[in-house]
């Protein structure tokens, strides 16, 4: 392969690559337009859960269709003409929701995380900010006995895999999180998990590591990817910006991939679920001790540094759509429901794309009839939770001619 390597995107999976492969002795370049944790990777809510292993489609999802395709509901909002024109992905999407395929999907997903676990650990470690790290799970939340009994079909996912949980009355609810409202009927605790209260920082950390370990930070805005002989690939700036070369690159550009890799002639069935965050001040009270998701409300509160976080569920619209805040409004006024929220932090919703396969299972590994080109992106909403196993991964079929069929279930020739 040689021993130099590009890495594009300085999100957590770009830079969890970049390091991993440094790790393993590799000449590593680490590229993109922003500085790292800039994009994505900022406006997360910071969990790394085993409970992260259950898809959006899911066996339940049919059951919940009529209502979501009415387009009004917190959870789920979507543009019709973007949906129009991604009926196939759609289709595909909603097929692998069967069973089979969601079992599969779960034991692949509950794979990466737990590997993720351990390398998020030392990491944080070795980059000095295990400081920012808690490690108390995060809850949740049902507002009516109707919604626990709907969640039973995760429930046995998390039983089947091992995932230490604990039901909650409301009066155990109210000991562990006095700050919330008395609205919740039962509430589910997701232990032997952790979260980060800044998950931006932890990735410029991973990054300030990765440098001084010896590797190199560019900025440039790649336009263009193309196989360049045998000096292997070359990484097109825009006009007029340099262009960079190594024998093997990896794309980790997560929502930007789609685009970019149609220059080479790969055409990716990836969607992008885009999502909104704000920050609130404290009101006078107790504050969260761990994130908690409000199942009915459609949003998830984490204790940041900066406040109160909260983050919504998914928009299917175009990568670079304009914003539509209105689901923020919506989930802003279901969680003051929940908790005395103080003053909007931020000047602005913050908007982030989650990019998307049909199985809802990232994309790692060479692409097919591409010599040299790796692929690590597609990790919907929990890159933050399987960044550095994606990167063990990767690294184990780049640099050990690691055994592609134990990682099956993530290769790239399941759509290309």
């Amino acid at each position: 392969m040689g021993k130099q390597v590009i890495v594009l995107g300085a999100g957590i999976v770009g830079v969890c690559c970049a390091l991993e492969l440094q790790r393993r002795g590799l000449d590593v370049t680490l590229v993109d337009r922003q500085a790292p944790g800039q994009e994505t990777s900022a406006g997360n809510a910071g969990v790394l859960a085993r409970s992260s292993l259950m898809p959006f489609n899911h066996p339940g999802l049919w059951r919940q269709l009529p209502r979501l395709l009415r387009n009004d509901a917190v959870q789920f909002r979507y543009r019709a003409s973007y949906l129009a024109r991604n009926l196939g992905w759609a289709a595909g999407f909603l097929a692998r929701a069967r069973p089979s395929v969601f079992h599969e999907t779960t034991a692949a997903l509950d794979g990466l995380i737990r590997l993720s676990a351990a390398e998020h650990l030392r990491l944080l470690d070795a980059a000095g900010i295990r400081h920012r790290l808690r490690d108390s799970g995060w809850i949740f939340l049902y507002r009516s006995e109707q919604a626990w009994h709907g969640s039973a079909l995760a429930r046995a996912a998390y039983a089947r895999h091992q995932v230490p949980t604990q039901a909650l009355a409301p009066a155990e609810l109210a000991q562990l999180e006095p700050a919330l409202a008395p609205i919740f009927a039962r509430a589910l605790w997701i232990q032997g998990s952790y979260s980060v209260d800044d998950p931006g920082a932890v990735t410029a950390a991973y990054a300030d590591l990765f440098q001084r370990s010896g590797g190199t930070l560019r900025r440039l805005r790649a336009s263009a990817i193309r196989r360049d002989g045998e000096r292997g690939w070359e990484v097109q700036g825009d006009a007029g910006s340099e262009t960079l070369t190594a024998p093997a690159l990896v794309v980790a550009l997560g929502p930007w991939s789609k685009a970019l890799l149609k220059t080479t002639g790969i055409d990716l069935p990836l969607a992008f679920e885009r999502g909104y965050h704000m920050h609130y001040g404290a009101a006078d009270g107790p504050a969260l001790g761990r994130p908690v998701y409000d199942t009915g409300g459609g949003y998830v509160l984490s204790p940041m540094a900066r406040g109160l976080r909260l983050t919504t569920g998914v928009e299917l619209d175009d990568c670079e759509a304009p914003p539509r805040p209105v689901q923020l409004d919506l989930a802003e006024a279901r969680a003051r429901e929940a908790i005395g929220l103080g003053p909007r932090l931020d000047p602005k919703a913050w908007l982030g794309r989650r990019p998307t396969l049909p199985d809802s299972r990232p994309m790692i590994g060479q692409a097919p009839r591409h010599p040299g080109l790796w692929l690590a992106l597609g990790h919907q909403h929990i890159g933050f939770s399987t960044a550095p196993g994606t990167a063990r991964i990767l690294a184990e079929l780049m640099c050990e001619d690691g055994a592609p069929a134990r990682h099956a279930a993530f290769r790239p020739g399941r759509f290309i």
